[in-house]
């Protein structure tokens, strides 16, 4: 099953089979609560307690096109791990996040960086993901206002569409951000914009199936609106929800002495 809009995580090209009722929300604004608690739950069921995962990440581009292993952990809302398996020449590059700081390491020059603020948007290892969306940061429900733009029923349930606006103070890059997420928490599209209010990228997400003891889309794809042919594709292979992942393992320590 796909549900996509237009071009971006992470989302599905719904079927056209609808219940054909959609409701566009009108007169009072609901508050902001209730649409901050729709974009909490999925994001935590994004990232559940704690998760270890393996998956295959293509990037593609107009004339070139290299695929990377990585394994990773997370933990909570705002720790994860991510190390590359594959191929040999990136084997051992890893991901540090806590909290609102990253620290990458590279084996070549045995040295852990940390990333400033402004690098967390930056683009990770050559793809269209950046560092905050391989991590998957929980930092947009407080950056941003939410509020809820319509609610639609389908084949596969009521899809919220949210609109999240960076706060005025906010250390963000996206002025905007819009997200379709499903009655079952499951996040389907992520759009993101730039301070102009023009849309820069999209993540959508595919064939939605059980993975981990949970729904969960294998494939997302995270694509530039304005090239066709620049994308990036992340498949699971593994994923395993719910471990209670020791603290020891989101350290500099372990990001430097870990090999995947």
């Amino acid at each position: 099953m796909a549900y996509r809009l237009k071009g971006a995580f992470f989302l599905l090209l719904i079927s056209v089979s609808l219940l054909n009722v959609s409701e566009t929300l009108g007169g009072e604004a609901p508050l902001e609560d209730e649409a901050r608690a729709i974009v909490e739950r999925a994001f935590d069921y994004w990232r559940g307690v704690g998760s270890v995962a393996r998956f295959e990440m293509t990037i593609h581009r107009s004339d070139f096109e290299r695929t990377m292993v990585l394994k990773g952990w997370t933990k909570g809302r705002q720790d994860a791990l991510f190390f590359v398996e594959k191929p040999a020449k990136d084997a051992g590059n890893g991901t540090l996040k806590k909290g609102r700081e990253m620290w990458s390491f590279n084996p070549k020059i045995n040295r852990v960086i940390k990333l400033p603020p402004s690098m967390m948007s930056q683009s990770w290892m050559g793809s269209d993901f950046s560092n905050d969306d391989l991590a998957k940061s929980d930092t947009m429900i407080d950056d941003y206002i939410h509020s809820l733009k319509t609610k639609k029923m389908t084949e596969e349930g009521v899809v919220y569409t949210i609109e999240s606006v960076a706060r005025e103070d906010a250390p963000v890059v996206w002025s905007k951000q819009e997200l379709d997420i499903r009655e079952d928490n499951i996040l389907l599209r992520q759009t993101f914009y730039d301070e102009e209010m023009v849309e820069v990228k999209e993540m959508t997400a595919e064939q939605i199936e059980m993975l981990g003891g949970r729904l969960f889309p294998r494939i997302w794809t995270m694509r530039r609106v304005d090239e066709e042919q620049r994308y990036t594709r992340m498949e699971y292979l593994e994923l395993r929800f719910g471990d209670d992942l020791d603290d020891r393992l989101f350290t500099l320590n372990s990001l430097k002495n870990r090999r995947p």
